[in-house]
């Protein structure tokens, strides 16, 4: 919807979505028939948490395989905890009703899943108590979200993580989003693709909506939990790869910002970003400035398992069809 600026008349414009399937309100209802109210809590006031699931198509099975959708909606009842909300439905019935929506939209391609719980109610005022909610899921075909094959450059940014102090890193808040937004539009029209958040502290705790690796010494290092970090999915998924198929040390600990400029790879990843490497940080070269040969090692095990090529890692997925 716009304005015509000529006669000030509101002018609506068709839908960008397609009508798909969708599950609202406890059932399963299409994409135009569903509304939300304008003075809805969480549109005004954050007040919602959410996930986002991958599925991946795999051409040569005819199959679509849904990606680690217990982990997600487990991390989505501790982020409901946080803010005082509860998900109405047990894990396993959140997962069943994904893929049902899946089959119902038969996708025939990578799909993007996102299931939100949101505070309902049609009130002003600023609390997260005495409050209805309302749950959805809907799912669209996505492909990348950042560069994945040639590499992606970085700056860091002058915007800080929120702390747990403030707003909790550990929930995925859709109000704590604004932050990495400013974050990422910082970066991308200061001409680099993607930014690195410092914390408080002056640590490195983690991309625009990504989580980070580095190699240095022969050792692949990620920020803890206790920097402000999302505990990404993604991430437990790829410190067992990286100890298990590349017999490389994991080690959590801070990082500082001039260790992005010494170390020999560095990488982003998150269900959105999957596995990004990061060529360079602030203008300056990381290793030679290339995809390194880990990272790329670690991209061939993650989209072999994630596309049901690797039998090693078939708990990772579900096959919808």
């Amino acid at each position: 919807m716009g304005v015509d600026t000529k006669s000030n008349a509101v002018v609506r414009k068709p839908a960008a979505h397609p009508n798909t399937w969708v599950f609202f309100g406890g059932d399963f209802a299409r994409y135009n028939d569903v509304k939300l109210g304008l003075m809805t809590h969480a549109l005004h006031y954050g007040t919602a948490v959410f996930e986002g699931i991958r599925a991946y198509w795999n051409e040569k099975k005819n199959q679509l395989f849904l990606l680690e959708a217990a982990a997600h909606y487990d991390r989505m009842h501790r982020s409901a905890n946080v803010m005082r909300m509860r998900l109405p439905y047990s894990t396993e019935e959140l997962v069943n009703f994904t893929v049902e929506l899946l089959r119902r939209n038969e996708f025939k391609s990578d799909v993007y899943v996102r299931p939100l719980l949101y505070t309902s109610s049609e009130e002003i005022g600023v609390r997260l108590h005495n409050l209805d909610r309302g749950f959805f899921i809907y799912a669209i075909p996505f492909g990348n979200y950042v560069e994945i094959e040639g590499g992606i450059r970085c700056m860091v940014s002058s915007w800080r993580r929120v702390p747990d102090q403030a707003l909790p890193a550990r929930a995925k808040i859709t109000g704590s989003y604004a932050q990495a937004a400013l974050a990422k539009s910082e970066a991308v029209e200061g001409g680099f693709d993607e930014a690195i958040v410092l914390s408080v502290d002056g640590h490195v705790s983690e991309g625009s909506a990504e989580n980070l690796f580095m190699l240095k010494d022969g050792a692949f290092i990620t920020p803890p939990v206790t920097d402000d970090i999302l505990e990404g999915v993604t991430r437990t998924l790829l410190m067992k790869v990286i100890k298990d198929e590349l017999n490389l040390p994991v080690v959590e600990r801070s990082i500082d910002r001039t260790e992005l400029y010494t170390c020999e790879e560095l990488l982003l990843c998150g269900t959105g970003a999957q596995i990004s490497p990061v060529i360079e940080v602030d203008r300056r070269p990381v290793g030679n400035g290339k995809v390194g040969e880990f990272t790329q090692e670690l991209q061939n095990i993650y989209f072999g398992a994630v596309r049901g090529d690797t039998p090693k890692y078939k708990d990772w997925t579900i096959p919808v069809y």
